[in-house]
């Protein structure tokens, strides 16, 4: 993939109870990609990559896994929960808004990993992993984002997300 020494990565949103209208078609998707995450989620601990989760934090704003999840989880749910809950070696911070740059120690924590290279998978696709994508370009990050590591409510949006953040974000969406 690409060089460990300098690289995490970043998984946004993965606890999600998926409560919000077209939420069951972003389950539906993301069960897609599940295999995929756990493929990358391995190799991260393969390779001692950093594995950081941003997460929306659901009025909890507590950087708690498990308050998060427990919040969050469902009958519907309970695979993805269960199959990507942190190691005790990840990362997990909260996130206020779309971006998981925006109001987090993501950025502190990336400076003090010496990290130049993030790998972004997970939800939505075409809002909070592009706006991630997004702040992560502006902070001069190289990025790569899977193509099979992030799912969209519309795979039409998600291939739209894809392109953009390969074309103008200069993303490597190679599949894992």
């Amino acid at each position: 993939m690409v060089e460990s020494q300098k690289t995490a990565i970043v998984i946004v949103d993965i606890i999600n109870d998926f409560d919000f209208p077209e939420g069951d078609k972003l389950l539906k998707n993301t069960k897609k990609i599940l295999p995929n995450l756990k493929k990358l989620k391995e190799y991260a601990h393969e390779q001692s990559i950093p594995f950081i989760y941003v997460n929306d934090h659901y009025g909890i704003w507590q950087s708690d896994f498990q308050k998060v999840s427990d919040y969050c989880r469902n009958e519907q749910n309970k695979q993805i929960i269960d199959q990507m809950q942190p190691a005790s070696d990840n990362y997990f911070l909260i996130k206020p808004k779309h971006s998981g740059f925006y109001g987090t120690a993501l950025e502190s924590l990336l400076k003090e990993l010496n990290i130049a290279h993030i790998i972004i998978g997970g939800i939505a696709g075409d809002f909070c992993v592009l706006f991630t994508a997004n702040d992560a370009h502006m902070r001069e990050y190289s990025i790569s984002v899977p193509k099979n590591c992030i799912a969209s409510n519309e795979d039409q949006q998600n291939e739209r997300a894809l392109a953009l953040m390969s074309e103008k974000l200069g993303a490597d969406i190679k599949p894992v």
